[in-house]
């Protein structure tokens, strides 16, 4: 066995290093630092007899040639947020390089199955706001009439943005041609969250992504003068937004797993002589049923008419985006769960909050599993971000013993 952990451990100091600096990893998709990043991540692969290449969505591919053209995919995501932190995403596209290292030196460069490493383009949609750009092209789910003209702070285009890198946005249907014979993906991911140190376990099978309503409500109600009108008559919009932010923590809490989340809130005219004329929300709910996700997407909407009632004020609605709970393979999971007991000797399941791209994998039909690893006080998206270095080299070798048993479980179905 060549699988090395802690020359993985290494690499992701090194780009670190690289890409980061003190306010944490600048890795953000279609910028240069993310171009130097792939660049450095493709140096990796010169002593590897592997094929490399850019779609037409600019997802990243490394393939090793099997006897079969039967395809185990492997994937991760380079790209971080803005000061983010130094494993989200990256620890993915290592870890899996360092599996097909160690399956090219064990079957001496011809597994049996056709092994490929995918570094997704954008998953964080930090610039342009649409996450999951490069898996949703891959996966047939682009909205490319939608993204093509988004924009960024500074008033560019994402069309222009993917352009610069040789990306065209037309052409993302083309991605769909990388499904060919792709038979199963893995994903291995830090939690992002405390449940696993609560636990006191270093590893996680993730049963699936939550499904996600995200919503803008605006309340209406009248601007008014601060000292001219008495409280009794007065219609002030953030009354009612200040009531639904409490009471989504209550629909919320009647579901094991399920979140909600106000994240935005904007007051018009936004000066402190003036009643709050117009209030503007964002709703964020998310769980992995479906039906409960459905029932307080309800819930939130019945109490926003409720709250908007009892100030004299109204309320609309307009949908921000949304996506279906998607549940991952069972087997799948249960290789996963035997794979992390080996290594840690106890395992969990866990429902995953964030989005991935195993979601989308998942979505275009291919049977998909993803493994999560610790993260210290269950923070990300921040300079912070941290695992126990035992613990991410754990994560390498149960990611390794899951890729084995999936490629046995695939010549078995030949």
């Amino acid at each position: 066995m060549s699988l090395n952990p802690k020359r993985t451990v290494a690499e992701l100091k090194e780009l670190r290093a690289l890409t980061g600096d003190e306010n944490g990893a600048q890795r953000v998709a279609w910028t240069d630092t993310w171009q130097e990043a792939r660049a450095w991540f493709a140096s990796l692969l010169t002593d590897l007899p592997v094929e490399h290449h850019y779609d037409p969505a600019g997802n990243n591919w490394a393939t090793l040639q099997g006897a079969s053209p039967k395809s185990l995919l492997i994937g991760g995501h380079l790209d971080s947020v803005p000061n983010g932190g130094w494993l989200d995403g990256s620890l993915n596209v290592l870890a899996g390089l360092e599996v097909l290292r160690r399956i090219s030196t064990e079957f001496h460069g011809k597994p049996p199955i056709t092994i490929r490493l995918v570094d997704w383009a954008d998953e964080e949609g930090a610039r342009f706001g649409r996450s999951l750009l490069g898996s949703s092209a891959f996966a047939g789910t682009h909205s490319i009439a939608a993204d093509r003209v988004r924009t960024d702070k500074d008033g560019i285009k994402l069309e222009d943005a993917l352009r610069r890198c040789n990306v065209n946005i037309d052409k993302f249907p083309e991605a769909q041609k990388e499904q060919k014979n792709a038979a199963a993906y893995l994903e291995l991911h830090i939690e992002q969250g405390p449940v696993l140190e609560r636990m006191g376990l270093p590893l996680g099978v993730v049963l699936g992504t939550k499904g996600v309503e995200r919503h803008i409500i605006a309340f209406h109600g009248q601007e008014a003068h601060s000292g001219s009108t008495p409280m009794n008559v007065r219609r002030d919009a953030l009354a009612p937004a200040a009531k639904l932010a409490l009471e989504i923590r209550n629909i919320a809490k009647k579901h094991q797993d399920a979140v909600c989340t106000m994240g935005s809130v904007k007051t018009f005219p936004g000066i402190v002589t003036a009643v709050v004329g117009r209030c503007e929300a964002t709703l964020d709910q998310r769980d992995l049923d479906a039906k409960i996700l459905a029932q307080m997407y309800r819930e939130a909407q019945e109490a926003s008419e409720r709250f908007a009632a009892e100030e004299n004020c109204t309320v609309n609605w307009s949908r921000l985006w949304s996506i279906e709970p998607v549940p991952f393979h069972s087997h799948l999971l249960d290789l996963c769960e035997q794979s992390v007991k080996e290594i840690s000797g106890t395992s969990h399941r866990v429902p995953s909050g964030p989005l991935h791209d195993a979601a989308e994998v998942s979505r275009a039909g291919i049977p998909t599993v993803m493994m999560f690893v610790q993260s210290l006080n269950g923070i990300s998206h921040n300079k912070i971000e941290d695992t126990k270095e035992e613990h991410l080299e754990m994560s390498v070798a149960a990611l390794d013993r899951l890729a084995s048993k999936t490629m046995d479980w695939l010549v078995k179905q030949r």
